[in-house]
């Protein structure tokens, strides 16, 4: 039987980027079903006491490096946003607001795309706007999505669930309910998917 992928992510996160990338080829291969699940990073930190990697400059140092090299080795366009750290939150509400819509994946392309390929302000609500425009969406209607309340209490839901479930970053995912964190334990996701 197919596993499921949960791939709990911020658009806001630069590993959760590649992951994204990287766990639709996965999903591929494996037959597995990917399940993206919208939660607010900044809200995960709050809850667990935690902060970005980047807060410690040596480290944030290193892990630009190294995402550099991930980047490279799977193919994938990435540009350090010079605006990090970004407020992600209208950003993922609209994508709570769309979580079993078919148009989730082209929207939650876009939005990564604004941050890590072409390195935009997406906090800026003219930036945003005009960026889910540039991709072919209607930017009004997903902007008012990200207002409307089942759309803003889904996201909470979700960041409290991760939370309860021992999540305290992104990206984090679960495959047949073991939890693996970082883009860069995705050989792990990718054997526990494969066993079906």
């Amino acid at each position: 039987m197919p596993q499921t992928i949960e791939y709990l992510f911020d658009v806001g996160s630069p590993t959760a980027y590649l992951a994204w990338h990287r766990l639709k080829q996965i999903a591929s291969r494996t037959g597995a079903t990917l399940k993206p699940v919208p939660i607010l990073l900044g809200g995960v930190f709050k809850a667990t006491g935690g902060s970005p990697p980047g807060s410690v400059a040596a480290k944030g140092r290193w892990m630009n490096e190294d995402m550099a090299r991930w980047a490279a080795r799977d193919g994938i366009e990435l540009v350090m946003n010079p605006h990090f750290p970004v407020n992600t939150l209208t950003m993922m509400r609209i994508l709570a607001g769309l979580e079993g819509d078919p148009r989730f994946a082209a929207v939650a392309d876009t939005l990564f795309a604004g941050m890590w390929r072409h390195a935009r302000n997406m906090a800026d609500p003219a930036t945003l706007h005009a960026t889910l425009g540039e991709g072919g969406h209607d930017a009004d209607a997903l902007l008012a999505l990200a207002q409307a309340p089942d759309a803003k209490a889904r996201l909470i839901a979700n960041t409290e669930a991760a939370v309860a479930r021992g999540v305290f970053g992104a990206p984090t995912c679960f495959v047949a309910g073991e939890m693996h964190f970082g883009q860069d334990r995705l050989d792990w996701v990718e054997a526990a998917a494969a066993r079906g």
